[in-house]
């Protein structure tokens, strides 16, 4: 699947401009980290491809179809997303919240069948949270729904899962199992393109990486390739170092302390 997003413009009013002159490609089943600090619209970003916000000026296409002419259906096929959070109003069961996402496999007004839920299941079980099947969804933690939701968007079966900051609301220990998680996903051929403002969370992947700042992309790369000392102390304001570590390449903020002789 390919997604292009060509020399776009989007404003939330007329006076300035979110994203101006934007463009960059993706091919899945690659991984994608989106990377830039807070305001710099990375979600406003993902909420254009998907289609929820209509840009100004330029396209945004799915194997040569611009987003607004998909179907729903069809472009849940293509396309899962899952925002950055997720406020729960009904206190569904855990299976029936992950079943809904066959809903583009089945049809909106068709009862998911055994093979359907079983389904569903798997995914669950494949996340490493079936033991929450049957729990209501608004008595699980933060990070537990946001497996809950990747469980469902896998049960889309797209071709490309977009996640809007998936570490943004996560504790040490989850971000490096989420790290972990898009590499299972990567194995399984299944695409991820992310958002996220932490520079070691791309080099921990290995990614491609795309570097948003002033509502452009201002580097592209491989992210050993464009995580350096001076983009990142560019992008975040600060004196940042990026170092190897083992064989892992880590990014550290500040002035390095020399070591006492």
């Amino acid at each position: 699947m390919n997604l292009t997003v060509d020399d776009i413009t989007f404003g939330y009013d007329s006076e300035r401009n979110v994203l101006e002159h934007l463009s960059f490609a993706y091919d899945s089943p690659e991984v994608l980290c989106i990377l830039g600090s807070n305001g710099m619209g990375k979600s406003t970003l993902l909420q254009c491809i998907i289609g929820a916000f209509q840009i100004s000026a330029g396209s945004i296409t799915v194997d040569g179809v611009p987003v607004g002419d998909y179907k729903a259906r069809d472009f849940a096929r293509k396309i899962a997303y899952i925002p950055q959070s997720h406020t729960p109003s009904f206190s569904y069961k855990v299976i029936d919240i992950v079943t809904m996402g066959r809903t583009s496999r089945i049809g909106y007004l068709a009862n998911p069948s055994d093979d359907d839920v079983a389904f569903a299941r798997e995914q669950l079980d494949y996340l490493g949270v079936g033991h929450l099947t049957e729990k209501p969804y608004t008595d699980i933690s933060g990070g537990e729904r946001q497996l809950v939701m990747i469980a469902s968007a896998l049960t889309q079966e797209p071709e490309l899962m977009i996640l809007d900051e998936p570490t943004a609301h996560l504790d040490f220990g989850n971000q490096y199992r989420f790290v972990e998680l898009v590499e299972k996903l990567r194995e399984r051929n299944m695409g991820v393109l992310m958002t996220t403002h932490f520079p070691d969370h791309a080099l921990m992947l290995g990614s491609k990486t795309a570097v948003l700042s002033g509502g452009r992309i201002i580097a592209e790369g491989l992210a050993h390739e464009v995580i350096n000392d001076e983009s990142m102390a560019e992008l975040y304001g600060i004196e940042v170092h990026v170092h190897h570590v083992g064989d892992r390449i880590v990014c550290i903020p500040g002035p390095l302390k020399k070591s006492a002789e």
